[in-house]
């Protein structure tokens, strides 16, 4: 069982299990699965730029090769800054207390990019925090499921029936064109999220 979510708000602490919610749990999916010519189906693998590689599902998962041609296994990769330099290695915030800022502004949530979803499930909670959540109060936490090079925040909220949702993901700055500039190609309007969720479902 993974380690559950601990959360300071006014003294009181309060431990949340957590899973994400995913669309093809929400709605179910469907796979198109393309067969060879006896009918077994095709495993996907892609060519190197220079065609001497055939690279198939999970290989680049366990390093890379460097530009000279060496291999690098995935556990001696580090995080680079805008500058180069290597990043500091942010724990898995599982399993530790974090501190709870807010009530903060609905509309900082807004300022954020969210990336994933996770229903909570209350081990303890807080009372006046579950009856400010309740009164359509936001909370904001650093949250990080596994260790990485960068720190995530989620935001904690509740819908009018008491469930309980973090909304993960990293603030964003917009940048805004003016008429004298031009915008940048945009991704392919065909193309399409599979992890889109509707959140008329919360």
């Amino acid at each position: 069982m993974a380690k559950p979510i601990l959360l300071r708000h006014e003294g009181t602490l309060s431990s949340l299990d957590h899973a994400r919610v995913e669309r093809r749990k929400l709605y179910g999916y469907r796979k198109r699965v393309a067969l060879d010519p006896s009918g077994e189906p095709c495993t996907r693998a892609a060519l190197t730029d220079d065609g001497a590689l055939l690279i198939r599902a999970g290989m680049t998962a366990q390093g890379y090769f460097d530009e000279a041609g060496e291999w690098i296994p995935s556990k001696e990769l580090v995080g680079l800054g805008a500058d180069g330099e290597p990043l500091p290695l942010v724990p898995s915030s599982l399993g530790e207390e974090r501190e709870l800022e807010g009530p903060v502004p609905a509309t900082q949530l807004l300022d954020h990019a969210i990336t994933a979803v996770y229903a909570l499930t209350p081990l303890s909670l807080d009372a006046a925090l579950a009856e400010s959540l309740r009164a359509g109060a936001v909370y904001r936490f650093a949250f990080n499921p596994r260790a990485d090079y960068r720190e995530d925040f989620a935001f904690l909220v509740s819908n009018p029936d008491g469930a309980l949702f973090a909304l993960a993901g990293q603030p964003v700055s917009p940048q805004w064109l003016t008429l004298a500039q031009a915008s940048a190609a945009g991704a392919d309007d065909d193309e399409s999220d599979d992890d889109e969720l509707d959140f008329e479902m919360f």
